[in-house]
């Protein structure tokens, strides 16, 4: 299973149920990335996309302890060992976790790659990234700074150690 996350330089992603920016070359990234592939994240990520809707041309599966949530086009397990049990029919298939903070922290140690755009500015934020220089991970690649406006960001690349 792959990570794929934006966050600030303390590692935040989000503030109050939304994401701390939207730059429009990291939700293509993003789009290029997950499209046609197995996404897993929590029922309040999900609620964060557009009508929470879940996202086209992927396989939406959402990791909750709310017994009774269902959505349309949603797979919807309620925990890991359920979870463990649905991505045995993907194996074959690029899987990445997308959030939010508590479905990062449960999956970190399942995943051995890590797609995280770094962006150079602190925001006021209440969900954070476990930092990954902390948890045995190493940065493998890094892109040229790209900004938006007046925000610098890289793209990164991270392998557990």
């Amino acid at each position: 299973m792959k990570l794929i996350v934006a966050v600030d330089k303390n590692w935040a992603i989000g503030n109050k149920g939304k994401l701390l920016v939207s730059i429009p070359e990291d939700m293509k990234f993003f789009r290029g990335t997950t499209t046609g592939h197995v996404i897993v994240m929590g029922r309040k990520t999900l609620e964060s996309f557009p009508n929470g809707n879940p996202l086209p041309n992927r396989t939406n599966i959402v990791l909750t302890r709310d017994k009774s949530f269902a959505k349309k086009g949603v797979i919807v397990v309620h925990d890991l060992e359920e979870l463990d049990e649905l991505l045995k029919e993907y194996k074959d298939e690029e899987i990445y976790c997308i959030g939010g903070e508590s479905v990062y922290r449960q999956l970190l140690d399942r995943c051995d790659e890590a797609f995280v755009t770094m962006i150079d500015f602190e925001y006021e934020a209440d969900a954070y990234f476990p930092d990954l220089t902390k948890e045995g991970w190493e940065m493998v690649g890094e892109s040229e700074e790209q900004t938006y406006f007046d925000l610098c960001y890289t793209f990164t690349t991270w392998k557990k150690k």
